[in-house]
C-alpha cells in the first residue's frame, strides 16, 4: 500500500527556479552609436582620401569629381545615360527596380520572396537594413544620369537581408551552393572576359601605338570620346589631366606650347588639322564604345614638343 500511495507534493524548496521572461533590450548600436558621432566618423574616413585627392589634383577633384560627376550627373543626363525630357525621366524612374534582377543575380531570384516576407514580418535589424537600401535606391532613382552599377552600395545590405531570411528558413545549403557557383562564374568571367574584349576597346590600342612617343609632361584632350578608359590607360604614362574639348577649341588646344595630344574621331582630323606640321604623329584604330553601344573610329594626334 505504501508503494501505491501518491507521493506528497513537492515543497517550494524542491521546485526548479521559475523561468524568467527574457527582456529584449535595445541593441548596443542604439545605445552607443549616435547619429552625430557617426556623421563625424564618416567625414573623417572620407577626409583620409578626400583631402589628399584635393591636394594632389590641385582642387580638380572637387571641380570635376564632385562638381561634374556628382552634381552634374544628378541634374542632367550625361553621355547619353539617362533622359533629357521630363516624360522620359518619369518613364525611367523604375529603372533600378528592374535592373537589380540582372545586377544582383543570382541572388535576385529570391528578391520577390524576400519582399513578401519583409512586408508581413520584420524586426529592427530588417528595418535598419531596409532604410539603407531605400535611401540608396531613392537617391539614384531621382538622379537623372542612370547606370545599373550606381546602386551597388545597396547590395551588401540586400545580401544581409537575404542571408537572414535564408538562415531563418533553414536554406543554408542553397545559400552555400549559390555562393560557390557565383564565385566560380565571376572568377571565370574576370579571368577570361577582360583579355577577350580588350581588343575591342580603342584606348589600350592607341596607348600601345603611341607608347614610345608619350612623355610624362604631356597634356591631352578628347573630342567626342570622353570615356574614362582614356584616363585609366593614358594616365599610366602621362601626368597631365584630360581636357574635354569641342570642335572650336581643338586646334587652339594643340597650338599651345608644350607636348600634347588629342583623341578625336578620325573623320574630323583633316577638317580640324588640314596641314599639320611634319613632326606631328597620328595613330588610328577602330573600336567599340561599350557605354554608348556603338563602333568608333578614333585617331590620336600627337605634338611631340
Amino acid at each position: 500500500m505504501d508503494q501505491l500511495s501518491p507521493a506528497p507534493p513537492p515543497s517550494s524548496t524542491d521546485l526548479p527556479p521559475a523561468t524568467s521572461v527574457a527582456v529584449v533590450t535595445p541593441p548596443v548600436v542604439r545605445r552607443r552609436w549616435f547619429l552625430v558621432p557617426a556623421l563625424w566618423g564618416t567625414l573623417a574616413i572620407v577626409a583620409l582620401w578626400g583631402v589628399p585627392a584635393l591636394i594632389q589634383t590641385q582642387g580638380q577633384f572637387w571641380a570635376i569629381g564632385i562638381g561634374r560627376h556628382v552634381i552634374g550627373r544628378s541634374f542632367g543626363a550625361m553621355e547619353g545615360h539617362g533622359a533629357s525630357s521630363l516624360g522620359a525621366y518619369l518613364l525611367l524612374l523604375p529603372f533600378y527596380f528592374v535592373t537589380v534582377f540582372a545586377s544582383f543575380f543570382p541572388w535576385s531570384i529570391k528578391l520577390p520572396r524576400l519582399c513578401h516576407q519583409l512586408w508581413h514580418r520584420r524586426d529592427w535589424t530588417d528595418n535598419y537594413l531596409l532604410c539603407g537600401v531605400a535611401i540608396i535606391f531613392l537617391i539614384f532613382t531621382l538622379v537623372k544620369t542612370k547606370l545599373p552599377h550606381y546602386t551597388l552600395p545597396a547590395f551588401p545590405l540586400l545580401a544581409l537581408l537575404l542571408a537572414r531570411m535564408l538562415v531563418a528558413q533553414d536554406s543554408v545549403q542553397f545559400l552555400r551552393r549559390c555562393a560557390i557557383a557565383a564565385a566560380a562564374i565571376y572568377l571565370a568571367i574576370g579571368f577570361v572576359g577582360p583579355p577577350s574584349v580588350a581588343p575591342l576597346f580603342p584606348a589600350p590600342v592607341l596607348l600601345r601605338q603611341s607608347h614610345d612617343y608619350l612623355r610624362p609632361e604631356m597634356e591631352f584632350g578628347a573630342l567626342d570620346f570622353t570615356e574614362p578608359s582614356l584616363v585609366w590607360y593614358f594616365r599610366s604614362r602621362v601626368a597631365g589631366w584630360m581636357t574635354i574639348l569641342n570642335r572650336g577649341n581643338v586646334a587652339p588646344f594643340m597650338e599651345k606650347t608644350g607636348p600634347r595630344f588629342v583623341v578625336m574621331p578620325t573623320h574630323l582630323v583633316e577638317k580640324v588639322f588640314p596641314a599639320p606640321p611634319n613632326s606631328w604623329r597620328k595613330f588610328s584604330t577602330l573600336g567599340f564604345n561599350v557605354a554608348k553601344g556603338k563602333h568608333v573610329d578614333l585617331t590620336l594626334v600627337l605634338k611631340p614638343d
